[in-house]
């Protein structure tokens, strides 16, 4: 599942590098990057093979009659299991039906009075108007599709390099872009401050979801990486990287380790990536 809350960017750097990299962190190959769904309610649809007429519908009401069964067959005990999925999965589609209905309502008023600046600029499929919408349903949408087990691995870029994101919410002016050049200041701490609360929130949702005698957050593992350290001086010689769960056991916490003086060769992202991978 490769999810994003911004749209990527086409062309090339004033640097001369293609601004694909900066726009994706999901790849194919070396060249060519998994296309990214920024789209909630497409990212749910595609998740629970949602086509066609079928949009229209709750997925649960496909699954009822199964759900039915499954209830009567099991414990009083495991019922609280397939219960606890169907909630999550209405839950999510309940938020996904408020930007659909708000764009049928501002396309009834084109009838009349012409295309609304809201129906002007709303996507066809829902996209939400306030970023914090935006980045809670695609943390519910990946922490679903982990519960489900619909999928086993997810990525999630909340903002992209060069990012034109804009946080009102916070009394911020500045778009990310031009603000992570003042990364010491009171206003980029509420930015980074923001985006750490999007990682506590999908934590938590994972920890919430139980999974035999643990919760699904225990047998994962969430990484949070940031592009560079330092914008102010376009510093990515060094990155913050966290680690959020147990990985089945495999991986101990509440430690911070610090490489930067062990060597390039013991300091590399994809050395880490498949660290976990293996485990």
């Amino acid at each position: 599942m490769v999810l994003g809350c911004e749209q990527p960017t086409t062309g090339y750097h004033e640097s001369n590098f293609s601004l694909a990299y900066s726009s994706h962190i999901s790849w194919q190959n070396a060249t060519s990057p998994v296309p990214m769904e920024v789209y909630p309610s497409l990212a749910f649809d595609a998740l629970f093979d949602n086509r066609g007429s079928q949009r229209t519908k709750s997925i649960l009401d496909r699954v009822r009659g199964e759900a039915e069964t499954l209830s009567r067959q099991v414990s009083s005990t495991d019922k609280t299991k397939p219960d606890e999925y169907l909630t999550s999965v209405r839950e999510v589609e309940k938020r996904l039906d408020s930007p659909r209905k708000a764009k049928a309502a501002a396309d009834g008023t084109t009838k009349d009075r012409g295309p609304s600046t809201a129906t002007l600029k709303r996507p066809e499929n829902g996209l939400p108007e306030d970023l914090r919408d935006h980045m809670r349903l695609m943390c519910d949408i990946a922490a679903l599709g982990f519960q489900t087990d619909r999928t086993r691995v997810a990525t999630l870029l909340m903002c992209r390099d060069l990012s034109g994101l804009t946080y009102p919410f916070l009394n911020i002016r500045d778009a990310h872009h031009p603000a992570s050049h003042d990364d010491l200041s009171d206003e980029y701490e509420r930015i980074t401050t923001y985006y750490v609360s999007q990682l506590a929130y999908l934590a938590t949702r994972l920890s919430e979801m139980k999974e035999g005698d643990s919760t699904v957050l225990d047998n994962s593992c969430l990484m949070f990486v940031s592009n560079m350290w330092a914008g102010s001086k376009h510093d990515s010689t060094k990155v913050p990287v966290l680690l959020v769960g147990g990985l089945g056991g495999t991986l101990q916490t509440g430690r911070a380790l610090d490489y930067l003086d062990k060597g390039n060769d013991t300091r590399k992202l994809c050395s880490l990536y498949l660290s976990v991978v293996a485990r």
